[in-house]
């Protein structure tokens, strides 16, 4: 029994690796985890059996595990890692899952902006793709609540949904910040650098970099795989962010103004007087950055339980 269970932790391990990527992985799993925990059980086992009926070439489904360990644990697990699905299907190795189910541009949903006269002016978009998670996050969700809709289609749904939610929780995937330096936009912070102009390209860093990597940067995991590191993350930010004081924040399915929140915070937070381009942050704003991502992950991980709650909980 012992053998078959170290056996099992060391292939979770595998699947949640030590190399963290923050929102595009601890974080991900850390909003999936809060969620998880929110979910009724009548959900949970919905949203298992849709993830196990993944059609085989997404790959999807196979990260439900096979051990001895309790079904229970092992769902969660599957749920966890499949909020980072749409990142994993970025591999260009695998050129058939890579081909159909890899979409760059849904991931972030930008609103175009510059700074004029002291003021955030907001732009029309100047003829660039602004992303379409918001877009995308309305049709899924159409697609969760059909009853004519197959669990196979379901599940793409599931995981784009899971994963969008977080990702339009960090302000940076809703913010296209138009300077003279990035006449089309800044792309998500990706072209705003924090390291020095003559810096080698494999050692730059940059704003959005700094944000989606914001808790690894705060909580070092040394070896820790995800299994123990995640659900003490996640419990230290609900406690920090309960649920029932976020209730009258959940608005439900109201995805555009879960975008309009997180890019107020662009403007705010993330763009704040103190940051300097060339220039690693103060502490003082990685302590910010660090509380205003908890605070949005808690709430990401909140909203998704709930959105799930009120279509399978039933």
């Amino acid at each position: 029994m012992l053998k078959k269970f170290a056996s099992a932790l060391f292939l979770i391990c595998l699947i949640f690796p030590l190399s963290a990527l923050a929102w595009d992985d601890v974080g991900h799993k850390t909003t999936a985890y809060i969620a998880w925990q929110q979910l009724t059980p009548q959900a949970r086992e919905r949203v298992s059996k849709i993830l196990q009926n993944a059609p085989e070439d997404s790959d999807l489904g196979v990260f439900f595990m096979g051990d001895a360990r309790p079904v229970a644990v092992r769902q969660m697990e599957h749920f966890m890692i499949a909020s980072t699905w749409a990142d994993i299907v970025r591999d260009r190795d695998f050129k058939v899952r890579y081909g159909k189910y890899h979409k760059g541009n849904w991931h972030y949903a930008d609103t175009f902006w510059r700074v004029e006269n002291g003021q955030v002016t907001i732009l029309p978009n100047p003829n660039e793709d602004g992303g379409k998670a918001v877009e995308k996050l309305f049709e899924f969700d159409k697609v969760l609540r059909n009853n004519s809709a197959s669990d196979a289609e379901k599940a793409i749904a599931l995981a784009w949904i899971v994963h969008l939610i977080a990702d339009l929780h960090e302000p940076l995937h809703t913010s296209a910040r138009v300077t003279d330096l990035e006449p089309k936009g800044d792309q998500g912070g990706n072209l705003f650098s924090l390291t020095p102009k003559d810096t080698p390209r494999d050692k730059q860093e940059n704003l959005h970099w700094y944000w989606d990597s914001i808790i690894v940067r705060n909580i070092p995991r040394g070896e820790t795989c995800d299994t123990d590191f995640i659900p003490k993350i996640a419990g230290a930010m609900t406690k920090k962010y309960p649920a029932a004081k976020m209730q009258s924040r959940l608005n439900l399915g109201k995805f555009d103004e879960w975008q309009k929140e997180s890019f107020r915070l662009a403007t705010t937070e993330v763009f704040s007087p103190d940051l300097k381009r060339y220039e690693m942050p103060s502490a003082n704003y990685k302590k910010k950055a660090f509380q205003v991502s908890q605070e949005q992950l808690a709430l990401a991980g909140y909203r998704m339980g709930a959105l799930l709650n009120q279509i399978f909980g039933q």
